[in-house]
């Protein structure tokens, strides 16, 4: 999963530090969802902590109703930006 690399053998910092931490607090966040909507007893009555992170509220519909949800996301790759990055001085 990402983000769940330990510290200590990436030596992460700063930014990308930061960013692990985040990405694993809203995974966490996802998975007290998906627990508590697969427990009977929190559905019919009980707290389902769909505010706890972004990714939650935005697919609140999808993990606890009927609705289909499309999510697009955009990655470049370090490889490409270097490349680019490279192909500047060049020109």
């Amino acid at each position: 999963m990402a983000g769940s690399e330990r510290v200590a053998r990436t030596h992460n910092t700063g930014e990308r530090f930061q960013e692990s931490i985040r990405i694993n607090s809203g995974l966490l966040a996802l998975g007290n969802v998906v627990s508590a909507l697969s427990d009977p007893k929190k559905r019919a009555g009980g707290h389902i902590p769909y505010r706890d992170s972004k990714i939650t509220r935005l697919l609140k519909d999808s993990l606890g109703g009927n609705a289909k949800t499309l999510m697009i996301t955009c990655k470049i790759s370090i490889i490409i930006y270097n490349i680019y990055s490279s192909m500047i001085y060049y020109f």
